[in-house]
């Protein structure tokens, strides 16, 4: 596979700090992330909690995350997330050899935890929206048993897992008719693929759609 720039980086910065065991391991961790996200997500986890940061000269967790590893914070929280949440709720899973053994992507355990602290929430609140624990249950199989895609088990269970409530629903929907009827309008005006005269009526109707839609936002 052909090195990246950012390996490259990387790299070099493995060897400037080779004198600074922790750093250096931070930094070929985050090499070998595509290889396994364990090691990454343990030593992320460590680096937090030491607070190993400020003896590197960063402002925060952050800085250095974004700065030294070339990671975005979302990822970094969602490694470090899942690998606490391994190491609480299946610490089994750490113990596998990712070389032999399959071994969860961070996204799937990042998808299983929030699964699991929602239903929780709902269970100590007496939420309408609360999974049964057979649901649960068959979703940490497929994640950390069965290596169904995150893909897969998303589509089978976010549903019942996340619901979205009316108001989000259409909230969201009014979002999506407004970027679409702005683009066919902002399209129409600028096109000869079809008759102004057409073109021209469905811009109007386009116009009072949006005009509609902004009345709703204000009310609202």
């Amino acid at each position: 596979m052909e090195q990246t720039n950012v390996d490259r980086a990387l790299a070099a910065l493995e060897e400037q700090h080779a004198d600074d065991p922790e750093r250096a391991t931070v930094l070929r961790r985050t090499r070998a992330f595509k290889r396994s996200w364990l090691e990454l997500g343990e030593a992320l986890s460590e680096v937090r909690r030491n607070k190993s940061w400020e003896k590197w000269s960063y402002e925060s967790f952050e800085a250095y995350a974004k700065a030294e590893l070339k990671l975005r914070m979302d990822t970094v929280e969602k490694l470090t997330g899942s690998f606490m949440f391994l190491r609480k709720s299946a610490p089994e899973v750490l113990k596998r050899d990712p070389c032999e053994n399959f071994v969860p992507s961070y996204q799937a355990i990042d998808f299983l935890r929030r699964a699991e602290e929602r239903n929780e929430q709902s269970v100590s609140e007496g939420g309408d929206h609360t999974v049964s624990a057979e649901t649960m249950s068959e979703v940490r199989k497929k994640v950390l048993d069965e290596g169904v895609p995150m893909a897969t088990v998303a589509r089978l269970y976010k549903d019942s897992l996340f619901p979205v409530s009316e108001a989000d629903k259409k909230t969201k929907d009014k979002k999506d008719i407004k970027a679409a009827a702005t683009k066919l309008k902002e399209l129409l005006a600028e096109t000869n693929a079809v008759p102004r005269r057409l073109a021209s009526t469905v811009g109007e109707a386009l116009e009072e759609l949006l005009t509609e839609l902004a009345a709703d936002k204000k009310a609202a």
